[in-house]
């Protein structure tokens, strides 16, 4: 296989598809349209675990303090009422389980990333506010990815605020969390990253970059799927290889949510999959 085969073959599918690989520390060794904003989906969690971890860090919030967890928001548009995550668009009863009680701030971060919960980040996104979000996002280097607006906000949605995102973007971030890891970066202490990497680590939701990955390959990770939309975006670490970050966004009809309509089974999904499998054998030939 090479680069130029995978984008033949990407230039087949219908909508748009974006891609950054390279390993931690060095150039891209291969993108494809990495700079097309698509929609965010649950991506946007990834900036929201960062700015919870900074605001930690400055000592504006405690992680491990309870906070009531409520199912009303404040919409980013200023003149809507407050809206409502709906239970059955979520993907972790769990939270749900705590709504009229509290939870600490750790946990309900750790729910959002692993089981992508919409309640666990608008209760977490309610806590940090939506300018520390863009503060990680620039922090991390991005250049295009907007956070505009919470899960489910409607109203905001409307009126044309949403959430973009960047493969090249996503990247970016990623890496920053990775590779502060090992020194003081950007975003946080090593302290704080590598907790953010644990949690990232512990994904549940394994069908799409990690299912094109040999069994128990470690994979730090968040994807992100609505119909029409389908993102898997992760740091990988090979035992025989260096790290390498890997970004796919699609936007496409393929994103059809498949016979389930759950989106671990459709089309999109499974084109993530091949991809992080054709960039799994080309791994000791990345850049860098």
């Amino acid at each position: 296989m090479t680069w130029d085969d995978l984008d033949a073959h990407l230039d087949t599918v219908p909508g748009t598809v974006s891609a950054y690989v390279g390993r931690l520390g060095a150039g891209p060794t291969w993108t494809r349209l990495p700079d097309a904003t698509h929609y965010a989906a649950s991506t946007m969690k990834l900036a929201v675990l960062v700015a919870l971890h900074r605001a930690a860090e400055a000592g504006r919030l405690d992680l491990d303090a309870p906070i009531p967890v409520r199912n009303a928001f404040d919409s980013a548009r200023p003149d809507a009422p407050r809206f409502a995550c709906a239970q059955h668009y979520d993907n972790d009863d769990a939270v749900w389980d705590r709504v009229g009680g509290t939870a600490p701030l750790r946990w309900l971060a750790e729910r959002m990333i692993i089981r992508s919960s919409n309640l666990a980040t608008n209760v977490v996104l309610g806590q940090v506010g939506l300018p520390a979000v863009a503060e990680a996002w620039r922090l991390g280097g991005a250049r295009h990815s907007v956070t505009g607006r919470g899960i489910e906000d409607f109203a905001a949605r409307d009126a044309g605020i949403t959430n973009l995102v960047t493969a090249a973007d996503l990247a970016a971030l990623l890496a920053a969390v990775a590779e502060g890891v090992q020194r003081p970066g950007p975003l946080a202490s090593p302290e704080s990253c590598a907790a953010m990497l644990d949690v990232l680590l512990a994904q549940e939701h394994r069908e799409d970059l990690a299912a094109g990955l040999p069994e128990g390959t470690r994979i730090a990770h968040k994807n992100g799927w609505v119909r029409g939309v389908r993102h898997g975006a992760g740091v990988v670490f090979p035992d025989d290889a260096p790290p390498y970050a890997i970004v796919v966004c699609t936007t496409t009809d393929l994103a059809d949510g498949g016979p389930s309509g759950e989106g671990a089974d459709d089309d999109a999904c499974r084109l993530v999959a091949r991809i992080s499998a054709r960039v799994w054998e080309a791994r000791h030939s990345l850049a860098g």
